[in-house]
C-alpha cells in the first residue's frame, strides 16, 4: 500500500505530524509526504518519510501563490497513493487538497472536516475540540485505519554532531526569532534574557535563521555564542538536542526542541490556544498572558500597543522558568 500523508504549512505544523506520519508507515508499504516549501526541511527529518513532495499551495500560508493550472496538473500527475491523509489545523479547510487528491487518483482520503465534504473525504474525522495538533493528527489516523504503533511523541531523525559550532559544555539555547511579529517577543527582551542567564552562570547559544543575523547579532551581546544563519535544520536540531533548556516563543524551534527532547521556555502569545500549540512531550513553562485582549485572534502583528502578552515578560521571568525545566 502506498499512503500519502498532507500537511502543507510550516516547520512547525509538520514536525506535530511525526507521529501520525510513523502510525501511517508502520502499516503501508511507502509513505509520502506532501508539504510546503517552508515544511519541506522538517518532512526529511521524519522517521518513515520515503519521500517528500513539495508545492507551494494556492490556500495556504501568509504569501500564497496564485492558482496555476498547468503546475496543479504537474503536481497531481507526481502524486501515486492508493490512500491519503490530509492534516489540517482546527482553523483550516481540508476540502481543496481532497479535490486536488481525488484528480490525482486517490482512491480513499481521510481529514477532519467540519464542512460537507461531498464526495471527496471517504473517512470524514470530527477532531477534538480542545486536542493539541500531534493528538489530533493521531486521532485522524487511527480513525483511517493507522493506530499509533509508539509513545506518539514528536521526533525526528538522529542529528549530527554539533559540539563544534556550540563548543563542550552545558548550555541554554536562546532563540528569539518567530514566523510573525505577533509571536515574537522583542529583541530587547530577549538580550535582556541573555544577559540574565550569563550573569547567573549560564553559558547560552543564540540560533536563528540566515535573515535573522542581525537580530541574533544584537541578542547574544557580549555575552552569547551568536550561531545567526549558522545552522540549517539538521544542524539546529543538534543544537538543539545539546542543550539544557531553550528559550523561544511560539515558532519551529519550540517544536523542534521538543522532538530532539529538551525543554522548554515557551514565550507564547495567545494568538493561538496554548492547549493546541504548546510544546509536546517534554516539561515546559509557559510564559507571557493567556488572557491577553488577543487571544484567539490568528493576529499576525499584535493588535494591542505596546505587547504586553509578552512584554510584561520579564528577563528574571525567564531565568526562573529555565532553571525549572532544567530540574524536571
Amino acid at each position: 500500500m502506498k499512503a500519502l500523508v498532507v500537511r502543507l504549512d510550516s516547520f512547525g505544523d509538520v514536525l506535530l505530524a511525526g507521529p501520525a506520519v510513523r502510525a501511517v508507515a508502520a502499516r503501508a508499504d511507502t509513505v509520502t509526504v506532501l508539504c510546503g516549501p517552508l515544511g519541506a526541511p522538517a518532512a526529511r527529518m521524519l522517521p518513515g518519510v520515503d519521500e517528500v513532495v513539495v508545492w507551494d499551495a494556492p490556500w495556504v500560508g501568509f504569501t500564497p501563490p496564485p492558482v496555476r493550472p498547468a503546475e496543479i496538473t504537474e503536481l497531481t500527475g507526481r502524486l501515486h497513493a492508493d490512500t491519503a491523509l490530509i492534516l489540517t489545523s482546527f482553523h483550516q479547510s481540508p476540502l481543496p487538497t481532497a479535490l486536488l487528491l481525488r484528480l490525482a487518483g486517490v482512491a480513499r482520503i481521510a481529514a477532519d472536516s467540519e464542512d460537507y465534504p461531498g464526495s471527496l473525504l471517504d473517512v470524514r474525522h470530527h477532531r477534538a475540540p480542545h486536542a493539541h495538533e500531534v493528538e489530533a493528527a493521531l486521532e485522524l489516523a487511527a480513525a483511517a485505519g493507522f493506530p499509533a504503533v509508539d509513545d506518539g511523541l514528536p521526533r525526528v531523525l538522529p542529528p549530527p554532531d554539533t559540539t563544534a559550532l556550540t563548543g563542550a559544555g552545558p548550555y541554554v539555547v536562546v532563540h528569539p526569532g518567530a514566523s510573525v511579529p505577533a509571536r515574537a517577543w522583542s529583541a530587547g527582551r530577549c538580550a535582556e534574557a541573555v544577559a540574565e542567564l550569563t550573569a547567573a552562570g549560564h553559558r547560552v547559544v543564540v540560533t536563528g535563521g540566515a535573515g535573522e543575523r542581525e537580530l541574533t547579532a544584537r541578542v547574544a551581546g557580549p555575552g552569547g555564542l551568536d550561531l545567526g544563519g549558522r545552522t540549517g535544520a539538521p544542524e539546529l536540531a543538534g543544537v538543539l538536542a545539546r542543550a539544557a533548556a531553550v528559550v523561544t516563543g511560539n515558532t519551529g524551534p519550540a517544536h523542534l526542541a521538543a522532538a530532539v527532547g529538551t525543554p522548554v521556555v515557551s514565550l507564547f502569545a495567545p494568538v493561538v490556544p496554548a492547549e493546541r500549540w504548546r510544546p509536546y512531550g517534554v516539561p515546559y513553562v509557559l510564559l507571557g498572558d493567556q488572557d491577553a485582549p488577543c487571544a484567539d485572534s490568528r493576529a499576525r502583528t499584535c493588535p494591542v500597543p505596546g505587547h504586553p502578552c509578552l512584554e510584561t515578560v520579564t528577563a528574571q521571568d525567564v531565568l526562573v522558568a529555565v532553571e525549572k525545566v532544567m530540574q524536571q
